[in-house]
């Protein structure tokens, strides 16, 4: 199988970089993010993509990001919450698990992820109303999380510690 030995995905505030960070440490290969990848390409935060270009210029970015990571990336590779949204990379993560590769969806419940995000301003979808608009995400996206996913960790109410022993376990490997 090539590709990520990891591919991380979830709503915002699942935890994905800093789960994602944790479990590139504990196996020793290197992390990288989409959205990270995103802002170097435009030269600007995803919040102001959102803002200055809206959010299908944002979304066709992060699909070619998420595409070209796929395929180049052998490490720990973590999606941004929303691209999973994209049909085109769903099509690609689903090979990747049928190639072998591992797909986690990182699943976290409203209240838990209404804490961690609080008022973030580098959230856009989330500005207004951050739990209103989580609890419409978690629901309108878990039918995609789950299509793509070939392994499920839940991350609400637990601590980083034990989330990246649950992930590590579910791709075989042993907690540092």
């Amino acid at each position: 199988m090539s590709g990520p030995a990891l591919v991380v995905v979830g709503p915002p505030a699942a935890g994905k970089t800093t789960v994602g960070t944790a479990v590139a440490a504990a196996l020793g290969v290197a992390f990288r993010d989409t959205d990270a990848d995103v802002e170097a390409q435009a030269g600007t935060t995803v919040a102001d993509l959102f803002v200055q270009h809206g959010e299908p210029h944002f979304r066709a970015l992060e699909e070619q990001a998420v595409a070209r990571a796929l395929a180049e990336h052998g490490g720990v590779l973590a999606l941004g919450g929303g691209a999973v949204t994209s049909a085109a990379t769903r099509e690609l993560l689903v090979a990747h698990g049928r190639a072998g590769g591992a797909v986690v969806w990182l699943d976290v419940d409203v209240s838990s992820a209404a804490r961690r995000v609080g008022l973030s301003r580098d959230r856009p979808l989330l500005a207004v109303n951050p739990r209103a608009m989580l609890r419409t995400m978690l629901e309108a996206r878990a039918p995609l999380y789950a299509e793509v996913a070939t392994l499920t960790v839940a991350t609400g109410g637990r601590s980083v510690d034990e989330v990246v022993a649950d992930v590590l376990a579910a791709v075989g490997q042993e907690a540092p």
